[in-house]
């Protein structure tokens, strides 16, 4: 059975987060930093009288942060009932793509921690982002 994914880029690298997941992609000209949070959380934002938690998913994946300005590219979802935008450097489509695969053995470091598998995209293999555990910016727990 085939799924719809939004596609977006993190560090030049394509990603998919489950269509259904995401409310919508906006852009972010300010952020509110806040004091005292972990790394990955870059401020809030609010969004239609909605105050949403943003987190940068380059400082999630051990990269260099986002670079902040005007029109920063961000996806809006939901994770246990509360609002997030995952800054991510560009959208580029939503599409049809296969059920996710387990992820590949050769990707390495924070990227393999943060894959919930894989889909394909056409002939492209596409990575797959666990959202809750880039939203807590941990690694996920091992089962």
């Amino acid at each position: 059975m085939e799924g719809m994914y939004l596609i977006a880029r993190i560090a030049d690298q394509p990603v998919a987060l489950p269509a259904a997941s995401v409310g919508s992609v906006i852009e972010i000209d300010a952020i509110v930093p806040v004091p005292r949070v972990e790394a990955h959380v870059a401020g809030l934002f609010a969004l239609r009288s909605r105050i949403l938690t943003v987190i940068d998913s380059r400082v999630v994946l051990g990269l260099t942060p986002i670079e902040r300005g005007p029109h920063m590219a961000a996806v809006v979802v939901t994770v246990d009932d509360h609002g997030y935008a995952l800054l991510v450097d560009a959208v580029e489509d939503v599409v049809e793509a296969s059920r996710p695969a387990p992820c590949p053995a050769i990707l390495e470091g924070y990227w393999r921690a943060f894959a919930a598998g894989v889909v394909r995209r056409g002939e492209d293999a596409v990575l797959l982002l666990d959202l809750p555990a880039m939203i807590a910016g941990r690694l996920p727990q091992a089962a």
